[in-house]
């Protein structure tokens, strides 16, 4: 099954990953000298793919109204990866492995943002459920600045089971939560992690954060209840890093 990927960042790290099947772009932008535009056809040429020219408004139409800046590539469908292979991955890796464990994120743009941040602190991967959360949309790709196109991402059917699978993988689950729990620089990150974080608003289900090992809280004093699951997946994911430097 083919999907469709847009916006210079997420096209490019799509030409580099070889997989793109077909590029379009708008009228024009193979002689326009803006550095973006020259970016997504360099990768073009070097991945071998022809683009092939069309109207603005049929990229448009393509991309269902997305921001697609003149450029929009078709692709295959998206090769998400095993819970085995990450802890492979992980292991491999000669660091101490780092896994995200989305318990039922649903907003795309929280997705993107939580799949770049994690590629750019090398985590090893990251689990998301099957049912009730956002999967790899356009709009995640194009939120994540092309980073799906690098990262292991794997569908589960029960995230519980899963934690279960990781702990027995040598990693230690950390749930993020909103009650009373240890502050991050209370929480000792340099030990092999899967960190897991809720959906927005409900948090991390009952039986989910029954099988974490710890929990961990980002306290608050503003005004504001609480971070968006984007913003608190990235501060613990800096403070896993800050740790381990």
């Amino acid at each position: 099954m083919s999907r469709i990927v847009y916006g210079v960042r997420p096209v490019e790290e799509a030409l580099k990953a070889k997989r793109v099947q077909a590029l379009f772009v708008a009228d024009g932008l193979e002689d326009e000298r803006g550095q973006s535009g020259r970016g997504v056809l360099d990768a073009a040429k070097q991945a071998g793919v022809q683009p092939v020219s069309q109207p603005r408004a049929a990229l448009d139409s393509l991309c269902k109204g997305g921001v697609h800046q003149g450029v929009v590539a078709v692709t295959g469908e998206y090769p998400y990866a095993s819970v085995e292979e990450i802890l492979h991955a992980s292991m491999k890796s000669g660091r101490a492995p780092l896994v995200l464990v989305l318990d039922g994120v649903q907003d795309p743009q929280n997705l993107g943002a939580l799949v770049r941040t994690a590629h750019v602190v090398g985590a090893d991967g990251i689990v998301i459920p099957r049912d009730r959360a956002v999967q790899v949309t356009p709009t995640v790709v194009k939120a994540s600045a092309g980073a799906t196109e690098h990262t292991r991402i794997a569908i589960v059917t029960n995230v519980s089971r899963t934690l279960e699978e990781l702990k027995a993988g040598g990693l230690w689950t950390c749930g993020a939560v909103a009650t009373e729990a240890p502050t991050p620089w209370k929480t000792d990150f340099t030990v092999p992690l899967a960190l897991v974080l809720g959906a927005e608003g409900k948090g991390i289900r009952p039986l989910v954060q029954k099988s974490c090992d710890l929990l961990v809280r980002i306290p608050m004093t503003g005004q504001v209840a609480s971070l968006n699951v984007g913003a608190a997946g990235a501060m613990l994911l800096y403070e896993v890093t800050r740790q381990r430097a």
